[in-house]
């Protein structure tokens, strides 16, 4: 694809489109100062039998940061992801993705974000750089 690149919301996100049959459909909302979204999985979310698959953990970490700076007012895309794994998740306990702006400049916003269960323990922890870009509906 040549030329700019067009953000389309068809709602067909895996992780908060409405329309995507087999997406999380998530739900998030502004906790203090934090964006937040909880998820609880299932087992077809696991890796090995019990333990949530860490695509699955990545995924909500950087949805939730990309989240977080389009909420700031310009849409982005992520260009950079680390996540750094701290204990496993267990499928059935419900976790709380939570996302925050470290830094922007004209052209990128610099995230980080928290997964951890409802007993406050960190699963996982994220740090990611989205890049600023233009909506086209």
């Amino acid at each position: 694809m040549a030329g700019k690149l067009e953000l389309i919301d068809d709602s067909w996100c895996i992780v908060c489109g409405k329309a995507n049959p087999i997406g999380l459909r998530q739900r998030f909302v502004i906790e203090e100062h934090e964006y937040v979204t909880y998820f609880t999985p299932r087992k077809e979310h696991q890796g090995y039998k019990g333990i949530v698959h860490g695509g699955i953990t990545s995924t909500l970490l950087d949805e939730v940061m990309a989240r977080c700076a389009m909420n700031q007012g310009c849409y982005s895309v992520t260009a950079e992801l680390t996540v750094r794994f701290k204990k496993p998740a267990v499928v059935g306990r419900r976790l709380r993705f939570a996302a925050k702006i470290d830094s922007e400049n004209d052209r990128s916003v610099l995230t980080s974000a928290v997964a951890s269960d409802d007993d406050g323990i960190v699963i996982a922890t994220a740090t990611g750089k989205m890049v600023k870009m233009c909506r086209v509906e």
